[in-house]
């Protein structure tokens, strides 16, 4: 049910918008989403979310925030009952998978063109930081021994296991990889495996 107009406090007014943003990009992507939509979502004044957001830019950024505040914990949540480094490396790229295909229009505009550059938007920029470092500090730790430990090593091989985790993500999103249903989280483990696994 749409709540009518003036239901939200003020100081919930812009956590509601961001939701009902959510909704909208869901169901009718990035351009069926606007300042105006959203508000109507939400059931309040067309003027309203202009206390919050400037524009249409900056609504999405703070829905692409809150994207990456969950997937940072979907992937918290994935690798928690890790045994070891090697294996939550492993789970860290199912939990990423899971939410790439849970989410494809969050996740789409979160790693989309729309708000590039992140720095634009300063907590943004945070946020997605925070996510990629819970996948660096992985990688660091489930190097094999004898890799050079140096910051460029390691930042190559982040951006490695990113881009397998990332792109199998986009594949399975786009239907291009053939996969049974709920299969897609394991066989991100699987390529990201590799990263771990030291070279014969």
């Amino acid at each position: 049910m749409t709540p009518s107009p003036g239901t939200y406090h003020h100081g919930h007014l812009r956590e509601a918008l961001v939701e009902a943003a959510l909704e909208i990009l869901r169901g009718a992507g990035v351009k069926g989403l606007g300042l105006r939509a959203a508000a109507r979502r939400a059931g309040v004044s067309a003027a309203a979310p202009y206390h919050h957001f400037k524009d249409k830019r900056s609504l999405l950024a703070a829905v692409a925030e809150q994207g990456f505040r969950r997937f940072r914990q979907v992937l918290l949540e994935s690798a928690a009952g890790a045994a070891d480094d090697a294996e939550r490396l492993a789970c860290l790229g199912r939990g990423y998978v899971s939410f790439a295909v849970g989410e494809p229009a969050l996740f789409r505009l979160m790693f989309g063109p729309e708000l590039v550059p992140f720095r634009d938007f300063p907590d943004l920029d945070r946020t997605a930081a925070e996510a990629f470092g819970e996948l660096r500090r992985a990688v660091a730790a489930a190097r094999p021994a004898g890799r050079p430990a140096g910051v460029a090593d390691l930042e190559a091989a982040s951006l490695a296991a990113w881009a397998r985790v990332h792109g199998l993500a986009v594949l399975l999103m786009d239907r291009r990889i053939p996969v049974e249903p709920g299969g897609e989280a394991e066989l991100a483990g699987r390529v990201l495996e590799a990263v771990s696994t030291p070279p014969k």
